[in-house]
């Protein structure tokens, strides 16, 4: 790891990351995995000790399993179905269950080696940071806060606050990723705009530590709706696998909000969301935010770009914020490496918007909606997993592995056939990534749709760039440069009201 100290003005950095949230974080990972020259610069002293998002959908826990992380971030991972239960109270029996969009694990084993994970951001964004810390390219550095950011042709220079000092550097940068938030410093000094509501509700939240297994017994849902005269619409969820808990709901214009209650206040209402009289709980935090629905006029302008709320701002509602900013991360993380590694032209960065702005439309326009958390999984994993490539078991050097775990950094070429001409394929297509050849078994090749000879070569992120039917075959048109919603896929983005 380099040392993490404010550079030098004259410094050149390939990739400066504003804002260490799990965002910038995943970018960083994308980036220093390609021996990438990044720093992740944030204001905070430190990271997030909220809860704020609370589950991990399959297709982000499919690139933190890239990463190795996979077992780490379960391990604190609550043990609950992916659905809510509409109860009076916790411990009131009986109740109406209600999907949220996230697939059962029997339903995620069908198309991926993982499953979603409920667990708190301050969980799995601490992993996050020290798979950066340890990189050999990357560092952060915390109190730094971006003060201005101009362009050049060729760069972009940042003006820098050591928060504790005062004292002020100059970043030099090739390119720039805006992971600062919903409140995004730096989408503001490009002058980018944001559409659609920002003040649909106000929300509060009060996180605490109680033991609730009894009240929960057998209905471990990922959520609780409580329909109770007192809570009505009030959400209780559990914060992990230990007994922490937040419960959430939109402030009455008649009520006090949480922060003006005293701590015997907020326990009585902790005990009618529970149902238990004597509720032993410890307060831990008391938050609020207000719900929105908007996303960025463009994720880019000139050598910096949008990702997360910088580029999207979404309520709770389908879980979708942080799971699309993940997404982002990792599509414009590995996008810039590849341009700054000499593998693909300048031009390639413009497939980030392309590709990833008409997700986010659709995510927010869910997020807007009033009934935006329930949906079936068949409604919403597919636009979680946007079209990457089929997952099939299939045994590789004695090891039993995913499709998706043999994905390289750079392209890779499935062929039903071992023949070394399949090396030279990319001399085809014309790409100067390097390419790495799996030979798949015929149960494999029928999962991945190949001819009895033919191959097909896909992406860092998974998505098809062509096939062919034989080595000797053309090779059909791929769709490496093109949006992804232009792969044939009639789903229609929503957009915000």
């Amino acid at each position: 790891m380099r040392d993490a100290v404010l550079v030098a003005p004259t410094e050149q950095l390939d990739v400066l990351i504003v804002g260490a949230g799990p965002c910038g974080l995943v970018a960083g990972m994308t980036l220093a995995r390609y021996e990438v020259d990044v720093l992740v610069i944030e204001q905070r002293p430190g990271g997030s000790s909220l809860s704020r998002a609370l589950v991990i959908s399959t297709r982000g826990m499919e690139l933190l399993r890239r990463f190795g992380l996979e077992d780490a971030v379960r391990a604190e991972a609550a043990d609950v179905e992916p659905t809510a239960l509409i109860t009076p109270t916790l411990s009131s029996t009986g109740g109406t269950v209600m999907p949220l969009g996230y697939p059962s694990d029997r339903e995620a084993a069908k198309v991926s080696p993982t499953r979603p994970a409920w667990t708190p951001q301050s969980h799995h964004e601490p992993l996050l940071l020290a798979y950066v810390q340890v990189a050999a390219t990357a560092s952060v550095r915390f109190g730094a806060r971006l003060v201005a950011l101009d362009q050049g042709d060729d760069h972009v220079r940042a003006t820098v606050l050591d928060v504790a000092s005062g004292d002020h550097a100059q970043i030099k940068a090739r390119y720039a990723i805006a992971a600062d938030g919903a409140h995004s410093t730096t989408r503001a000094q490009l002058g980018i705009s944001m559409t659609g509501p920002d003040d649909l509700a106000c929300y509060e939240r009060v996180e605490f530590v109680a033991a609730l297994d009894d009240a929960v017994a057998d209905r471990r849902h990922a959520l609780y709706v409580l329909k109770h005269p007192d809570l009505d619409g009030a959400v209780l969820a559990r914060r992990g696998r230990q007994d922490r808990w937040g419960l959430s709901w939109e402030r009455p214009a008649d009520r006090l909000g949480m922060d003006a209650l005293a701590e015997a206040d907020l326990i009585a209402m902790l005990r009618t969301a529970t149902g238990v009289t004597d509720l032993d709980a410890t307060v831990e935090a008391v938050s609020s935010f207000t719900f929105a629905a908007q996303i960025a006029e463009h994720y880019r302008s000139g050598r910096v770009f949008l990702i997360g709320d910088a580029a999207h701002r979404m309520t709770p509602r389908g879980g979708t914020g942080m799971n699309t900013g993940i997404q982002d991360a990792f599509d414009l993380g590995w996008k810039l490496a590849w341009v700054l590694r000499g593998w693909a032209p300048p031009d390639f960065v413009d497939t980030y918007e392309a590709e990833r702005r008409p997700i986010g439309l659709h995510n927010v326009g869910r997020a807007a909606q009033p009934g935006g958390a329930r949906r079936t999984s068949d409604e919403a994993l597919p636009w979680d997993l946007d079209d990457r490539l089929a997952h099939c078991w299939l045994d590789h050097d004695g090891q039993r592995v995913s499709t998706l775990d043999l994905i390289g950094d750079g392209l890779t070429l499935f062929a039903a056939t071992d023949d070394n001409r399949w090396a030279h394929v990319a001399e085809q297509t014309g790409f100067t990534a390097p390419v790495e050849v799996v030979l798949t078994d015929g149960h494999t090749a029928a999962a991945l749709d190949l001819a009895p000879a033919g191959a097909v070569l896909v992406r860092p992120d998974g998505h098809e760039v062509a096939r062919w039917p034989t080595i000797d075959g053309e090779p059909e048109p791929g769709v490496a440069w093109l949006p992804s919603r232009s792969r044939g896929d009639s789903r229609e983005a929503q957009p915000p009201p």
